[in-house]
């Protein structure tokens, strides 16, 4: 259809004799001409009232648009639209997101009868929300006289035989007949009255909603929605429907506990949702102001229908919940890896020392395979187990590696978020971050510190036993040459930041699939296992799954990354290689035993020295960075006023500087947070539950 300039032109055009795409193509240029090509409210509100002036104005056009409405009416069918609409169909990621490309490149037919499709034609654009949120109330008072100008239906067409209800009241009903259906349905989901409080299981909402709503219904049609017999019935309707969204927010109770999966996820969600979508609609149907509340209603569902077409909407949502769990996990490891007093930072110089020293033998394994000449994804992989070798048998001898921390030591630190409304809040979150930097300054230093001795101490024994270093002369001057600072080493160390995070996403999600199935019980009281095991053994390989699967999942998961990331890339033609300071540290080691002690006046070596001390703040730096951003997300932390943050962390820069470098007295804590100028926070900040979406 052409655009049309004048409302006039544009109602004339109205044929109700037409065919059902004419018709809806007509509603689609109404609303298009409503829209105009301004994207302005007023101008859209103004444009509505000279359209209600134009149709007010001509009888007859009135006439048909009462035989145009009453065949669009019994076209479609709203009911599904008003209690459906919004909700995706399936749990599963991937076919919900096909769904939506899908939508996205193939148009849609105005020649249909569901009404939810010809929704998303006519309300396609963000400013329809807006223009429909602020009408006013002499504009709702005309359109509801023209929409409602159409004589009712006969009561066998509205199947609804000597009703008192109106057609949009009984649609309002059905709508809400249905929503309810599925709420009652959802809540008997085994996986989620599994998981529902003792209390929320007895309360029987999801038993008694449908009857309920059953005995309002059969009251307003008799009576009317005003008799006492139908408004006797609505304080027990709402509160089942209260008593049915307690049940769902008993339900995170236990995915706290015992971890989280995608369906059960998605469930939880569509019941929540449902519950609101169901009190909506007895709002439309009972407010005493019901055009403007369902000129909101009819606003939310095109923000509903956006966000159901929004791939980014449903990356976000389906990933929020398996982040705060991510997070939670990781924080419970992160807190150990943070040093508050001087026995914890030696601890930690000492843990470190001894992580670095496995790593030095790491080191000369690696020379070892490289001379293997295998194949690019063999040698990648014979890497990637020496890796994950080292990472393990640190785990388990208690040891550290310095930057495998940040990635858990951030959410951790996203858990001291919860109280920035005080000053003491923030206060505690400024002496965490000075925590966290003192605490990977000491892995750094316990690190480097042995992995140069050990690896120049294996060098030495085996030119004293076999007459030849661990590198030859070629391969020294290789290894030199590959960590030139003016080179792509620092983008390699960030690429290994970033791998050292997804290891922490890695071992949240294990974690969470190990307790979500409750593996650890399977272990340690199957009778297969225990008869193969013994009850006595199968405890404590139950105990020891438990308490290291997440450690185990991290360091396997990162030391195959280290190992096969690159010849990956090799594979597609890009060159890469993986910076962990550490191992950077005993490369150049082994190569200055390699080369002897006339490499040090090489400009080459002090470029290669100058390239390591970077590599390990960019390792840091980009984990921690991505865990931080991972965890806010999570916990739904949006409106945390940053510049209280940093302030408070400038001042403690210039009352204890040292403190981010050891452990300071308490004298000089309490010193550092004097006469610290904290803004008050914003009144609107206001945090969710984690986790709740």
């Amino acid at each position: 259809m052409k655009p049309i300039d004048e409302p006039a032109t544009l109602l004339a055009t109205l044929d109700p004799a037409a065919g059902r795409a004419e018709r809806h193509l007509w509603l689609i240029a109404l609303i298009d001409w409503l829209r105009g090509p301004e994207a302005d409210v007023p101008a859209t509100l103004k444009r509505l009232g000279a359209l209600l002036d134009a149709a007010e104005a001509d009888p007859d056009w009135l006439a048909r648009w009462r035989l145009w409405w009453r065949r669009f009416r019994q076209d479609v069918d709203l009911a599904p639209l008003l209690a459906d609409f919004g909700f995706a169909s399936q749990s599963a990621f991937m076919t919900e997101l096909g769904h939506r490309i899908r939508h996205k490149l193939l148009p849609s037919s105005p020649v249909t009868t569901d009404m939810t499709e010809l929704f998303g034609l006519l309300f396609h654009d963000p400013l329809d929300a807006r223009w429909l949120g602020a009408l006013s109330a002499r504009q709702l008072e005309r359109l509801g006289a023209l929409l409602g100008s159409e004589p009712d239906l006969p009561a066998e067409s509205r199947g609804a035989p000597a009703s008192r209800l109106s057609d949009w009241e009984q649609t309002l009903i059905d709508a809400l007949s249905f929503c309810i259906g599925q709420i009652s349905a959802t809540g008997f989901r085994p996986e989620l009255r599994s998981r529902m409080s003792v209390e929320a299981r007895q309360a029987r909402s999801f038993l008694d909603l449908p009857m309920a709503l059953e005995n309002f219904r059969r009251a307003a049609a008799a009576q009317g929605l005003a008799s006492a017999e139908a408004q006797a019935q609505l304080p027990e309707l709402h509160r089942l429907l209260d008593l049915a969204r307690q049940a769902a927010y008993s339900v995170y109770a236990h995915l706290e506990e015992h971890g989280i999966s995608v369906g059960i996820v998605f469930r939880l969600r569509q019941l929540r949702e449902r519950v609101l979508r169901a009190t909506t609609l007895l709002d439309c149907l009972l407010s005493e102001q019901r055009p403007r509340t369902t000129a909101r209603f009819i606003g939310q569902l095109v923000q509903v229908g956006h966000e159901s077409r929004s791939i980014r909407a449903l990356v976000a949502s389906s990933t929020q919940l398996t982040a705060a769990r991510v997070a939670e996990r990781s924080a419970e490891s992160g807190e150990h890896y943070i040093t508050r007093n001087w026995d914890e930072y030696r601890d930690m110089l000492l843990r470190a020392g001894g992580g670095g020293a496995v790593l030095g033998f790491t080191t000369w394994f690696k020379f070892l395979l490289g001379g293997l000449a295998l194949s690019a994804f063999w040698s990648g992989l014979a890497a990637g187990l020496n890796y994950a070798a080292a990472f393990v048998l640190i785990q388990l001898l208690h040891l550290t590696v310095a930057t495998k921390q940040p990635a858990v030591t951030a959410p951790a630190m996203v858990a001291k978020l919860r109280d920035l409304r005080s000053r003491e809040g923030v206060l505690r979150f400024v002496d965490e971050v000075a925590h966290l930097f003192r605490s990977q300054v000491a892995a750094i230093i316990g690190n480097l510190a042995l992995v140069a001795p050990v690896v120049a101490l294996i060098s030495a024994v085996l030119w004293l036993m076999t007459d030849a270093p661990m590198l030859t002369p070629e391969k020294a001057r290789h290894v030199l040459d590959s960590h030139q600072l003016l080179g792509p080493t620092l983008l390699f160390a960030a690429v290994t930041g970033l791998l050292l995070f997804a290891s922490s996403i890695v071992a949240g999600w294990v974690e969470n699939w190990f307790v979500l199935h409750k593996l650890d019980s399977a272990i340690a009281y199957h009778p297969s296992i225990t008869g193969r095991l013994g009850q006595r053994l199968a405890q404590r390989c139950s105990h020891f799954m438990r308490t290291h699967i997440s450690g185990l999942a991290a360091n396997i998961s990162l030391g195959l990354m280290l190992g096969l990331v690159p010849a990956i890339a090799e594979f597609f033609g890009h060159e890469l290689e993986v910076r962990h300071v550490t191992l950077v540290m005993g490369q150049l080691t082994a190569a200055v035993m390699a080369l002897g002690g006339t490499v040090w006046l090489e400009p080459a070596f002090w470029s290669a020295l100058a390239a390591m001390l970077l590599v390990g703040p960019i390792n840091l730096a980009v984990s921690f960075y991505l865990a931080f951003r991972l965890a806010l997300k999570a916990r739904s932390v949006s409106d945390v006023n940053r510049q209280r943050i940093q302030g408070a962390i400038r001042h403690r820069l210039r009352r204890a500087p040292l403190s981010f470098l050891w452990p300071v007295s308490a004298q000089q804590e309490t010193q550092a947070h004097a006469d610290v100028d904290i803004a008050p926070p914003e009144t609107h900040e206001d945090e969710p539950p984690d986790g709740r979406v």
